[in-house]
């Protein structure tokens, strides 16, 4: 029988030794930590330059506005490396992808303080490149060793990385910026990721242990993940859903702040505030999702709901006006961090389950190089929708569309998470 979870994998229905399982919840302390600190990194790494751009850009000769462009360049990197990663994680093991991924990552932030604009696109390039295969990394080592019953809550454990790296860039490296240079806080940076690098070494020969199966490398691995997502309707479905949750996601989250300060007319040190009560959000969201989802309703059920709940919350923005309190503004920016930046967890931990056995990695790296495509798009589609219309609203009208509808297609796919564990 195959030891991939099923939706019915519930304390008290098909296992009843609480004590194993405290075990195992012991066991899967140290990958979370470690693949959490590398999430962490990875997503500081991804923002060190947008957190520096006022200081940094005249270096460079360009109006801090051309971050925009090394955004798109970074995450093209990120959907191409992603796309490969699974093959690597299984030749090579998820802690050996993880610490290449840091070096790249910290590669391309120590080409920053050099400061030339040729330097900029392999810069990117090298980042994008770093953050593509940590998820499938991750997503390889905690699919084996978490109990079946709270995937989802150590999955979004895991995800409170993401922000926790956003809050890491925001508030010390401008302080470093401030104190010394933006060269000094790309260099704390980078070395911050050779660190983490270095580290996970500790960890290598216990989390990769099966490391070793060789593919390789060739089209059918670049095109190879793809093919298994397209061809298996539970992934093909997440992987729709998530194209249209992270253009939501980096769509709202880039132009919340300017929208509330040009838009509703909100000061920028408090849109700023709006901002950060959203990402305290998304970690409560993330960690509670995943708790429930394991718990009390179905995953997919938890997805759809989510997908309601980002469009209901970015609906409510285009309410405010200048006489808004800032406490509905508040209070609305926190739904929006626990839902438009709160489903990643949930959505991995699907995806895990739904993922032919042994091929998680994979799996998870043909979905994400979907999920990416959304984070390359939703920005430039509000940027046009701005253009066209003189407002941002519309934009979060047609992003909230998007992602009803995603709510309603999990609605109609029913709960069942994956086929029933095959026999071997």
């Amino acid at each position: 029988m195959s030891d991939r979870p099923g939706l019915n994998d519930r304390p008290g229905l098909n296992d009843r030794n609480g004590g194993l399982h405290d075990a195992r919840m012991i066991a899967v302390f140290v990958p979370v930590a470690a693949m959490l600190a590398v999430q962490a990194l990875g997503s500081m790494a991804n923002l060190t330059l947008a957190v520096m751009a006022p200081a940094a850009a005249p270096a460079f000769g360009v109006d801090p506005s051309w971050i925009g462009f090394y955004s798109g360049v970074m995450y093209i990197g990120a959907v191409a490396s992603t796309l490969v990663s699974g093959g690597f994680v299984s030749r090579w093991g998820p802690i050996r992808v993880s610490q290449v991924s840091l070096l790249a990552s910290g590669l391309g932030l120590a080409l920053l303080p050099w400061a030339s604009v040729w330097l900029l696109a392999p810069s990117a390039l090298l980042v994008g490149v770093g953050y593509g295969p940590m998820t499938p990394a991750s997503s390889h080592i905690l699919a084996r060793k978490s109990p079946p019953q709270f995937m989802s809550l150590i999955f979004s454990i895991k995800q409170t990385g993401v922000p926790a790296g956003y809050a890491l860039a925001g508030s010390l490296l401008p302080a470093i910026v401030v104190t010394w240079s933006w060269q000094a806080a790309a260099w704390t940076a980078a070395v911050l990721c050779v660190a983490l690098a270095a580290l996970l070494q500790i960890w290598r020969e216990a989390y990769d242990d099966d490391r070793g199966v060789r593919r390789p490398f060739s089209l059918e691995a670049v095109v190879g993940p793809l093919r298994l997502v397209f061809s298996h309707p539970p992934l093909r479905l997440l992987a729709w859903a998530s194209l249209a949750f992270a253009a939501m996601q980096i769509g709202v989250t880039a132009f919340l702040v300017t929208y509330l300060a040009e838009g509703v007319g909100l000061g920028l040190v408090a849109a700023g505030m709006a901002l950060t009560v959203a990402q305290v959000a998304a970690i409560v969201g993330r960690i509670l999702w995943g708790g429930l989802a394991d718990r009390l309703v179905s995953p997919r059920l938890m997805l759809a709901l989510l997908g309601f709940g980002m469009s209901l919350s970015v609906w409510a923005v285009t309410l405010f006006t200048a006489t808004t309190p800032f406490l509905i503004i508040a209070a609305v920016c926190a739904a929006i961090g626990a839902t438009v930046i709160g489903w990643n967890g949930v959505f991995l931990a699907e995806t895990a389950r739904a993922a032919p056995p042994g091929r998680v990695g994979e799996a998870t790296g043909g979905v994400l190089s979907v999920t990416f495509s959304g984070v390359v798009l939703g920005p430039p589609a509000l940027t046009l929708m701005v253009s066209a219309t003189g407002g941002y609203g519309s934009g979060f009208v047609l992003l909230g569309i998007a992602t009803a509808i995603v709510g309603a297609l999990f609605l109609i796919a029913g709960p069942k998470s994956s086929p029933e564990p095959e026999k071997v």
